[in-house]
């Protein structure tokens, strides 16, 4: 077994002479839980756009399992086992819960091109529509159109679709913002509820959450990490009591 799952080696990111991200090295380990923490600006997002292949690296390296996917385009890296939801929900409002979660399982599906069955014809797919229906608990809501769904339901729904191409690493940026305080608590035991064989690297900025999810927290400041830990390290250090609280 590989002994990262995700690894940075000296990774920067520059836009002109804005330095986003400077010399990150991370390295996770499969089936571990990774949090990302950082006032704002601080270059969490572009870290996540390196590591997803939204955005190619000024200099160094991402590796996944082992292999260099630097080079390696968006989509085939989900092909490889990556996932990924983002901050602002991306789904089809104008279709059904089921309908979104049949298109995501089509994804990597070399059924896609076939045009002459309808997508729940496969019963293998509608198997696995079912299983994250439930396992996001949006089965009493699978027929609805997405655009009735609330906030809190939609990000529920950005979360199964992105577990339905069966990732091996799952990118979570920051799942549960402008949720109410019960949704984050209720959201939170879902991501938790995840199996070990799928390794998370989150961003979220409710640090409570963050440090009853993580087994280690990667702080960042100015694009650079200031300090790689445990939650329990992570709120003994006064560097970053003081950088998250804005008073660097």
């Amino acid at each position: 077994m590989s002994a990262s799952a995700i690894q940075t080696e000296s990774l920067s990111k520059s836009f002109g002479g804005l330095h986003a991200v400077v010399d990150v090295s991370l390295s996770i380990a499969p089936g571990e839980r990774r949090v990302l923490i950082g006032p704002n600006g601080a270059g969490k997002t572009t870290l996540f756009h390196c590591i997803s292949g939204t955005h190619r690296p000024t200099s160094g390296r991402v590796l996944l399992f082992d292999k260099d996917i630097s080079n390696v385009a968006e989509n085939r890296r989900t092909a490889l086992g990556m996932g990924r939801t983002f901050q602002i929900s991306n789904i089809c409002t104008d279709l059904s819960v089921r309908e979104n979660l049949q298109l995501a399982a089509f994804g990597n599906d070399r059924r896609k091109w076939v045009m002459t069955r309808p997508a729940g014809s496969f019963a293998d797919i509608g198997d696995r529509v079912e299983r994250s229906l439930q396992n996001i608990g949006l089965a009493p809501r699978a027929d609805e159109l997405v655009k009735f769904l609330s906030y809190g339901e939609r990000r529920q729904l950005e979360l199964a679709l992105a577990l339905n191409s069966d990732p091996k690493v799952l990118l979570l940026d920051e799942p549960c913002a402008g949720l109410s305080p019960s949704e984050r608590q209720g959201f939170s035991r879902i991501i938790s509820a995840l199996p070990r064989d799928i390794t998370l690297l989150m961003i979220e900025h409710d640090i409570d959450i963050a440090l009853a999810l993580a087994d280690r927290v990667t702080v960042l400041h100015r694009g650079r990490v200031i300090l790689d830990g445990t939650p329990g390290e992570v709120q003994k250090d006064e560097q970053v009591r003081e950088v998250y609280f804005g008073r660097v």
